[in-house]
């Protein structure tokens, strides 16, 4: 048994956590002092955003010195001590690792522009014009071409991602070994792995217009693992926007010597329109969901390992998303935690999720921050659209839906800055913040602070079989645990409509119940009724 399969995993996103010297902008100090909070909680690991070096084009994920921490989150030895005081509390901390490419602004690519013959030259991808334009139809995931003409040189470099995000050319063995000797770096000071940005990118061909899981992706992850993690007891997650459950078993499964698992995103493409872009929104099924994930957790079973997550910094807010974050905010919010974190895998929890932090309404585009958005609305004007539909599908889906400051307090800035914050706080702070939560012994948080332990204190949940119960039925999602002779049974009705008199034809009885979002004493799983968004774990008699 590894540690990180009984892990529950925090997931900061630094600017927005914590601000200590009030320049709006949340920094490692900040980290260090809700080591404590994070403690209460119970987690096990912190997936830390990236705070290296960065012309913050994309908020960190362009990093220009892998080796330094950018001014707005630090020092270096602001970082080394957020390493041990999490240590102390028996936290590991997960670095955020972006190796697909660099910013524009580092020094290799810095000398790789400044002619054909330089030594960095090769480290980057690079194409001569075809018919006076780009070398071929390759997108970009923030819009428009995936590659970028430099004037100096006459050529194009790839981009998958900003202009000022470069990528890099894995096929060149000076790359790859710069790479490793960085994580070992960072390893040597004591860090409990890494999580590995779009990695699913790093063997693309694309020449032949593959991007992900190209030819030699595996390869690069085998040799990547003997230079860097073997021998260590670390845990790694990839991820990966295109993984199956056969792909994510080359990824993790044990005997490969790659990652500890990956970030699969299946589920989350549910509510958007087949073969479109994830602004083309349609209504998501409950059954569709259902299907997902039962697959994920029955297919993977030995050969590979879950993750299990609702929200992270690019995705919206669960509650908002497909919950209710009005009306049955505390209960939509409880039910979707009982129900991923009783599943088999690691879980994740993103910051403020377990205080049910919600999405964030904007009514203009000067609102907005995020670059994806931003490119997006441009884009879509020029095509005709409204301004209306473009800002209802940002509400909706945009990475700042997750990125508004933690709100800790219901002070003017939430306690999370003295200053001004970089985005707004959300003005639903004075109901929803961490000191609420805490002093209410109801609260979301005592919800997932429970969820946390059951993993800790229960085998079933880190190993038991899963098994799907009714995949048929539109909104009831049922599913049991089986280890050993044990057997839990987790009900959830995911809609605002009481349900009656359904039967999970149980031949056993309730022994009792382990958590519910709602206060009750006993449960007739043959003759079940349901609340709007009730959530039910239940253990049977033997």
């Amino acid at each position: 048994m590894k540690w990180w399969q009984s892990a529950v995993v925090y997931h900061i996103y630094p600017r927005s956590f914590q601000d200590s010297n009030g320049d709006g902008i949340g920094d490692i100090p900040g980290i260090i002092s809700r080591l404590d909070y994070l403690e209460q909680l119970g987690i096990t690991a912190i997936w830390l955003g990236p705070v290296y070096q960065s012309p913050n084009d994309d908020n960190g994920y362009d990093i220009s010195d892998y080796r330094a921490i950018h001014p707005d989150f630090g020092t270096m030895a602001d970082m080394e001590k957020l390493i041990d005081e999490a240590n102390k509390r028996n936290i590991k901390l997960i670095m955020d690792l972006v190796v697909n490419h660099t910013s524009d602004e580092h020094e290799w690519f810095k000398d790789a522009k400044q002619n054909k013959d330089n030594p960095y030259r090769d480290y980057y991808i690079w194409r001569d014009p075809v018919n006076g334009g780009p070398p071929n139809d390759l997108r970009s995931t923030f819009s428009g071409s995936a590659w970028a003409f430099d004037e100096q040189t006459g050529q194009y470099y790839l981009h998958l991602f900003s202009k000022k995000q470069p990528d890099l050319n894995w096929e060149n063995e000076k790359v790859r070994h710069e790479v490793y000797d960085m994580m070992n770096f960072w390893l040597d000071k004591g860090i409990g792995g890494f999580r590995m940005d779009v990695i699913d990118l790093i063997g693309k061909v694309p020449d032949e217009g593959i991007t992900a899981n190209g030819p030699k992706l595996h390869e690069y992850l085998k040799e990547m693992h003997e230079q860097t993690f073997k021998g260590r007891d670390v845990m790694t997650v990839g991820e990966t926007w295109g993984a199956t459950p056969e792909t994510a078993k080359l990824y993790s499964h044990p005997d490969r010597n790659e990652l500890s698992m990956v970030f699969q995103f299946e589920h989350i493409t549910l509510d958007e329109q087949p073969n479109q872009s994830k602004w083309d929104l349609k209504t998501l099924e409950i059954k569709d969901l259902k299907e997902v994930l039962s697959k994920w957790q029955e297919e993977l079973k030995g050969d590979g390992w879950n993750s299990l997550f609702w929200n992270n910094h690019d995705t919206p807010r669960i509650v908002s998303r497909w919950g209710n974050d009005l009306k049955y905010r505390v209960e939509s919010a409880k039910s979707f935690a009982i129900l991923l974190h009783l599943m088999k895998g690691t879980p994740y929890i993103y910051q403020g999720e377990e205080i049910g932090m919600t999405n964030r309404h904007i009514t203009s585009i000067d609102e907005v921050d995020d670059i994806e958005s931003r490119n997006m609305y441009a884009e879509r004007l020029a095509e005709g659209y409204s301004k209306e539909d473009i800002l209802h599908s940002i509400n909706v889906k945009g990475r700042d839906n997750a990125r508004t400051p933690v709100q800790w307090d219901d002070s003017e800035q939430a306690g999370f800055t003295s200053g001004t914050p970089w985005l707004p706080v959300q003005p639903n702070k004075n109901d929803i913040n961490v000191k609420e939560a805490l002093e209410n012994k109801e609260s979301i948080f005592y919800t997932y602070k429970a969820l946390v332990r059951m993993r800790k204190d229960n085998p079933i949940v880190v190993w038991g079989e899963y098994k799907q119960l009714l995949p048929d039925h539109p909104t009831l999602f049922a599913y049991k645990r089986l280890y050993k002779g044990e057997e839990w049974v987790v009900v959830a009705n995911m809609s605002e409509k009481e349900l009656n008199g359904i039967s999970l034809d149980s031949a056993k009885e309730v022994e009792n119940i382990m958590i519910s979002n709602y206060n009750r004493d006993d449960i007739d799983l043959n003759n079940l009724f349901l609340k709007p968004y009730e959530t039910v774990a239940v253990k049977l008699k033997g």
